[in-house]
């Protein structure tokens, strides 16, 4: 117990102590090096200095850095990452960082815990348990985070859609149709909006309508958006109608809303049967019967030993 607690103390100590050099010598020197680069201090005299979450995020990130990860893996990491909306650079390396720390604090968590007995075995096994979790929590966060954001997408197709008939109708193309939903959706329904925004950004860069759209598929990883791609490169490969594409696609994803509403509906009734059999049926029980069960121990009872 004394040679853990030294160890945490000597973990809090080493802390305190890397915080206080960035602090005072690193990021000094950092804004220096930004000053001269600028060509003078005017400009940036009255910056304000970085904020406690950015000092944490380049902590993890110089941690996640140093992790070595092969490079299909960090590749799968980065295709992870851009689903759930996270480009930046040191995207990948920060989840690195987050999955190694946690890792560590579980393990070190598990150290303190008195819930393994005795057993050398199990507490060495539940210690590399604990390790697991740590590892493996980051990524169900992420996973979880993927299927909100294609959810947020699915959910804003068919109003992107509709604005994009109109825009078409309008007598605007397609590449301005979506700038258009760009702007106008840009408060409502961001996903859609950075989507198609970056679309219209790698169009501009010289890549092909095609291989954005595919690069907007393969990104958001939401099967209603490959379909969607799918329809507006037919259509364009073969020369239909644009508006009646979008327009008869629209509808289909408001009637297949309205059928999964439809169906979570027909499930409410089976998914509460264990809800209410086992919590709201033992206290309608205990509030029915209970008075008569407790009169019977109080009364019958005794009168039953009196007998005996």
């Amino acid at each position: 117990m004394v040679t853990l607690l030294l160890l945490a103390f000597f973990v809090l100590l080493a802390s305190a102590i890397t915080y206080f050099g960035y602090r005072v010598y690193s990021r000094p020197g950092r804004v220096q090096e930004r000053l001269a680069d600028s060509g003078g201090a005017a400009s940036l005299v009255g910056e304000q200095p970085a904020s406690e979450g950015e000092l944490l995020v380049r902590i993890i990130h110089h941690v996640g850095a140093a992790v070595p990860v092969s490079p299909a893996e960090v590749g799968n990491s980065r295709k992870y990452l851009i689903a759930a909306g996270y480009r930046a650079e040191r995207a990948v390396s920060v989840f690195y960082g987050c999955r190694v720390i946690l890792t560590v604090l579980m393990v070190i968590g598990s150290f303190f815990l008195h819930l393994f007995g005795t057993n050398p075995m199990l507490r060495v096994l539940m210690i590399g348990f604990f390790g697991y979790i740590g590892w493996q929590l980051p990524h169900m966060v992420l996973e979880r985070l993927i299927k909100r954001r294609q959810e947020r997408l699915r959910l804003a197709l068919p109003d992107a859609l509709d604005l994009m008939v109109v825009c078409v109708e309008a007598g605007l193309g397609l590449d301005q149709a979506f700038i258009s939903v760009t702007r106008e959706l840009q408060s409502t329904h961001r996903e859609i909006s950075e989507e198609l925004g970056l679309v219209n950004l790698e169009m501009r860069a010289g890549k092909r309508r095609a291989e954005a759209l595919h690069n907007l598929a393969e990104r958001t990883g939401e099967d209603e958006v490959h379909k969607l791609v799918s329809i507006l490169i037919q259509a364009d490969r073969f020369g239909t109608s644009i508006s009646e594409s979008l327009r008869t696609h629209a509808d289909f994803l408001r009637i297949r809303r309205r059928q999964l509403a439809e169906e979570r509906a027909g499930k409410v009734g089976v998914k509460l049967v264990f809800p209410i059999f086992f919590c709201i049926l033992p206290a309608m029980l205990i509030v029915t019967a209970g008075p008569g069960m407790l009169q019977i121990a109080k009364y019958l009872l005794p009168l039953m030993r009196s007998f005996s």
